[in-house]
């Protein structure tokens, strides 16, 4: 007989026996010597001593169905509570096949007869090695686990990192080139006042013009890294936001508030201005739609922002794409702050992108206990943002 895995490994396997009769502890031993297995087998009978054998590391448990005061089904109903790996299986001469039955649907990994041992050793192997399978399947799901929150810890630290560099960059802006082109513009207007030639007043009138689009195009820069506006709260940059994306782009837009003041938690706004500022681009560059309406609501402790458009919609295989990092980054944006985005379209009618953040305890109590939108409990790291 060959038996794989264990066998070959050459693998010392230490298992708990849980028999009253001597006689039947030895036969099981010489039946596992002579499928080729090295097996350490220790006998116990009393149900204390197996309940307290059971939080050591064995790699399997056979037991007898009829022993001393209990039975076998009370050895298995134990190694459930302890949500214990270990394979279970039942040995015994007199088993019904629904108590067998019952045995498998409470975790029993395998059933035989004693007067039929020849599946005894392949049994053996077989729930050894089940188990070995499903313990380096959780390893490896905890494993992915771990690796996805550092994953999100760095997508967090990169947003952030962003986040910081285009405040950092915005200040240069302002500070350097704004103060610069300031001073220009005062130096060009004492040029104008004191010059008498009507072709030097000329070039300084054209300087000037070229010096104040300079000033408005480093005021959009600014706005556009760290938009100064949410200075005032989410609901005028919001109204902001949506007025200039109407000029801009000739596309109707409509702004409904569920509340004018909005109280949240630092943070907040800056995501659910990009995530606006994201989906607008979107909008204007692929989108062909000629409406967008934005509607921002708080209700039960749940901030939402949903912005949708009557465009063409997107094609399913579009948000699969490798380089899709646009949807990505909005989903790894709030998760920042403990929210989550849903993206819904149908193609020729439209799409909608809806930002969910649950601003307090009781409000994510209230949701549904499957809904995945990341650990709110840790503070927010835009918050010194």
């Amino acid at each position: 007989m060959t038996i794989s895995g264990v066998e070959q490994a050459g693998r010392i396997l230490r298992v708990l026996h849980v028999e009253d009769a001597e006689l039947d502890h030895q036969l099981i031993l010489a039946e596992l010597g002579r499928a080729g297995l090295r097996v350490v087998l220790e006998r116990l009978d009393s149900l204390p001593m197996v309940l307290a054998a059971l939080d050591q590391p064995w790699d399997a448990i056979l037991s007898d169905y009829n022993l001393p005061g209990f039975s076998g089904l009370h050895v298995l109903e134990a190694l459930q509570q302890r949500n214990s790996p270990i394979p279970f299986i039942l040995v015994s001469g007199e088993i019904g096949e629904d108590t067998a039955v019952a045995a498998m649907r409470n975790g029993a990994s395998d059933y035989l007869l004693k007067n039929n041992l020849a599946r005894l050793a392949p049994a053996l192997v077989h729930a050894i090695e089940a188990a070995d399978s499903e313990r380096a399947r959780l390893a490896a799901d905890e494993e992915l686990v771990r690796s996805k929150q550092r994953l999100h810890q760095l997508a967090g630290h990169l947003q952030t990192s962003v986040e910081l560099e285009r405040a950092a960059i915005a200040r240069e802006i302002h500070d350097d080139v704004g103060g610069s082109l300031t001073a220009l513009k005062f130096d060009l207007a004492w040029i104008d006042r004191h010059a008498q030639e009507a072709e030097v007043r000329q070039r300084v009138a054209a300087a000037l013009e070229t010096v104040n689009s300079a000033i408005e195009a480093s005021q959009r820069i600014m706005h556009n890294l760290r938009p100064a506006i949410l200075e005032q709260g989410l609901v005028a940059a919001l109204q902001w936001m949506t007025a200039r994306f109407e000029r801009r782009t000739g596309v109707e837009a409509a702004l409904r508030l569920g509340e004018e003041r909005l109280a949240l938690p630092s943070g907040v706004p800056l995501v659910a201005y990009r995530t606006a500022q994201e989906a607008l681009t979107n909008v204007a560059k692929h989108s062909g739609a000629t409406r967008v309406d934005i509607e921002l609501s708080l209700d039960s402790g749940v901030l939402t922002l949903e912005i949708r458009d009557n465009g063409h919609g997107i094609e399913p295989q579009a948000l699969g794409k490798e380089r899709s990092f646009g949807i990505r980054g909005l989903h790894e944006r709030a998760a920042t702050v403990g929210g989550w985005v849903d993206l819904s379209s149908t193609p020729g009618h439209g799409t909608s992108l809806i930002l969910t953040v649950p601003l307090d305890a009781d409000a994510i109590d209230a949701l549904d206990d499957a809904t995945d939108f990341g650990d709110s409990t840790t503070q927010s790291i835009w918050g010194r943002l």
